[in-house]
Parts: structure tokens; sequence; C-alpha cells
């Protein structure tokens, strides 16, 4: 009951606030087109790859900041969901110990794991937050420009209404990450480390217990560490996942694979065909989140690409997860009053 009302107050507060220092500065103006979507060669979720059309849209230059989403938790006294305590009704499974306010968190392996079990490098932590990335005791001291984490999927969603702005659909993501660059395996072209220099924040060496660290940053990083896309656009790839609007189904082609014609701004499965079939007492639907982050690695998870994808229940709250924001109005510009 509690949860439940403060998801209500949150809802409120978002849409009776509103952010009033953002401007079109912030963002960028993707022209729209047509582009070849995911990939025949890759991860099986990414299949097949289609031509897909786009309208135009703007989109923010980076990931939603530490500051900025501090600005917003100010101005609007919202509570993300990993302060709130969880629901027994929801959670079925929960060890009631483990019933409280908190996050998953990364922690690295002291050796090689077994990699197909992720709660060797997972761990649910108690008053873990986004102002509180690993837990009791650590804060964002010199990470204001470093991505907010721990957003699920309706603190996400919370922050554009504020802002007066959305989530992008999973197109129209894919086509802003490529910046032009149509079929490239990267953001920034066809080789990994072009003249042996890193172009996004991910793992170096084997995952989960050893990280070489050689791109500068063993967790998160200033969100326009690295060069832009085609479209200037920073952190395409790596650093953190982050959400889209689109129910996740088991290819990005859900409800597309059988028209005709090249689809104009396709849209992913329902909300009933995004529960995952091997998880049936966790009735938690789940969005498709894009980009990769600085977890993933070669010899694990090779999704720093456009064409990756990867299902995410809406109620994670991760040290991995964060999010952007577009706009369809004319010039993306915001205004009140």
């Amino acid at each position: 009951m509690v949860a439940k009302l403060l998801k209500q107050h949150n809802k409120a507060l978002a849409e009776t606030a509103s952010g009033h220092d953002l401007r079109q500065a912030d963002m960028v103006r993707v022209p729209g087109g047509l582009f070849r979507m995911g990939s025949d060669v890759h991860y099986k979720e990414e299949r097949t790859a289609r031509d897909v059309r786009v309208d135009g849209f703007w989109i923010e230059r980076h990931a939603v900041t530490n500051a900025s989403f501090a600005k917003f938790v100010t101005e609007t006294g919202y509570v993300t969901l990993a302060e709130r305590p969880l629901d027994l009704a929801i959670y079925p499974d929960a060890v009631p110990e483990l019933a409280v306010p908190g996050a998953l968190v990364f922690r690295m392996t002291d050796g090689p794991v077994d990699t197909s079990d992720v709660r060797h490098w997972w761990h649910y932590v108690p008053d873990a937050r986004w102002d509180r990335p690993e837990g009791p005791g650590s804060d964002l001291n010199g990470r204001q420009d470093h991505p907010v984490v721990h957003v699920a999927f309706e603190d996400a969603e919370a922050y554009a209404t504020w802002a007066g702005r959305t989530l992008p659909t999973e197109a129209e993501w894919e086509f802003a990450a490529r910046g032009g660059l149509d079929g490239a395996e990267f953001v920034w072209g066809n080789e990994m480390t072009p003249g042996g220099t890193h172009r996004a924040n991910t793992w170096q060496g084997p995952f989960p217990w050893r990280n070489l660290e050689t791109d500068g940053w063993a967790g998160t990083a200033p969100v326009s560490s690295y060069e832009p896309n085609g479209y200037g656009l920073f952190g395409m790839a790596g650093n953190v996942w982050e959400w889209t609007t689109d129910w996740y189904g088991v290819t990005h082609d859900t409800n597309t694979a059988k028209l005709c014609c090249v689809p104009t701004n396709p849209r992913g499965a329902t909300a009933d065909g995004s529960y995952d079939p091997l998880l049936p007492r966790a009735r938690i639907p789940r969005k498709v989140v894009k980009g990769g982050s600085f977890l993933c690695a070669p010899n694990y998870c090779r999704r720093y690409r456009p064409a990756a994808r990867q299902p995410q229940m809406v109620d994670s709250a991760m040290s991995d997860i964060g999010f952007r924001c577009i706009s369809r109005h004319r010039n993306g510009v915001v205004t009140h009053g």
C-alpha cells in the first residue's frame, strides 16, 4: 500500500512540475529516414535485420546525469522505485529480510565464475539508490557529470514527463546511435578500437573478475568522455544501458515481420508478450534497453553496438542502467506557461 501511494504521489508531482531550464541547447536534431535495423550476424534477438523508417526527432546529447536527476528530485520530491519497500504480493519469492528498499549493485568476483549465473556478480544491496550507487556510505562526489543509475523505467518516465519530453522507441534509439553509419557494426565504424583508441566505456579483460581498465574507467564515466557519433551524440555505446519505451519481444521485428512494406516508426511487442517464460511467477513485463554498459566485454556481452538489445524488467534498479530523453515537438524546445 505504501509503495502504491508513493507511485501515485510521484506521478502527480512529475505532471505538475516542469524542468524550466531545459532548452534546445542540450538536444540534437536527428533528421529521420531509412536505415537497416538489427543484425543477422550477432545475437539471435537482433534478427532479422530489415529496413525501417523513422520520423525526425530531437534527442539529448548524452545520458541524463546525476546533476540533472538531482535537480528533478529537488524540485519535485520524487521518490525512486529503489527507495520504496518491496510489495510482497508482486514478489512472492522474495526473501522477507530483503524486501526492503534497495537496488542491484555490481561487485567484481575474486576469480573466474560460471557466467551463466549473474548472481555471482549482481547483489541486492539494501539502501542502494541513485544517490548512493554502491549502497550506504557511498555518494555522488565527483560523479555529478556521470549518468544517473538505479533508475527503474517508471523513474525515467517521471523525469521525462517533468522535462516535457519522452523516452525513445527502440527504432528511434538505434537510428540515432548509428549516427548516419548505416550497417556499421559499431557507433563509430567497423573496428572496435580504431588506431588503438577506445571509443566507448566498456570492460577490458576477462569478465567479471579482472578489468584491465585500459579505457581509463572501472565503472561509469562522465557522459561526454568519448568522441560523439555522426549526429553529435555522446555515449551511444557502453557506459550505461538506456531505457526505450518498447516492450521486449524475442526479436525486434515482432509486429512488423509480416508486413509487405517498409515499416515507419515501428514498435515492439505487447506488454503480455514481454514476460519471461522462464520466470512464470514473476509477472513483471520487460522493456528493451540499448547500448550496452561498462560491464560489456568481448568474452561475455558484446552488446556495445547499435543493433544490440536486451530485455529489462520495468522494476529493475541496477548500477549499469540509465536513460536519455527525446522530443518530437518542433525544435525540441519545451515551453511552459
